[in-house]
């Protein structure tokens, strides 16, 4: 017969008196009824931190507020904001106010400017349809798919109105 292992023989010869019994039952009755309460005082201590953060938070909106109050306080802040937001002057100033003071003015399709309006006109139904065919029957990805032609329009100079529905009386 095999010899038995030392972790066996250990095992083996391992008696639990009463008194280690109790004591190991005490550490784990203590263990059950402390468990919950350890958590509970973690959890509401991670919530106090959280709340004193938002404290710290408010109290410094509220600084910024206070400094914004005493801004306003300043005869010659609201005088700035006043001309400012509002355009106000004083009698006698004279005032000047320049529109649309971009810098990129031109258009990004190096298109030239147009002084009349201008439509496109597309035909709805064959651009609906060629779209559909194209989407059943090929396999190429959308982005090598072609988008829908324009139809030349049979007055050049973008006045008319095609609709029946003009401006007249």
């Amino acid at each position: 017969m095999a010899e038995p292992s030392r972790g066996a023989l250990w095992l083996r010869n391992f008696r639990l008196s009463g008194f280690a019994l109790t004591v190991l039952l005490l550490i784990v009755a203590a263990l059950v009824v402390l468990a919950p309460r350890f958590k509970t005082l973690v959890e509401q201590r991670q919530q106090i931190a959280q709340l004193e953060q938002e404290v710290a938070n408010a109290q410094d909106r509220l600084d910024e507020l206070d400094a914004e109050v005493a801004r306003w306080s300043d005869p010659a802040y609201v005088e700035a904001q006043a001309r400012d937001r509002l355009y106000y002057v004083f009698p006698g100033d004279t005032s000047y106010l320049v529109i649309d003071d971009a810098e990129d003015a031109a258009t990004d399709d190096d298109q030239p400017i147009s002084d009349t309006i201008q439509s496109t006109q597309v035909d709805w139904m064959d651009a609906l349809l060629a779209s559909v065919y194209t989407a059943g029957l090929t396999d190429a990805t959308p982005e090598q798919l072609d988008s829908p032609t324009q139809i030349d329009s049979p007055d050049e100079s973008g006045g008319s109105d095609e609709s029946g529905d003009g401006d007249e009386g």
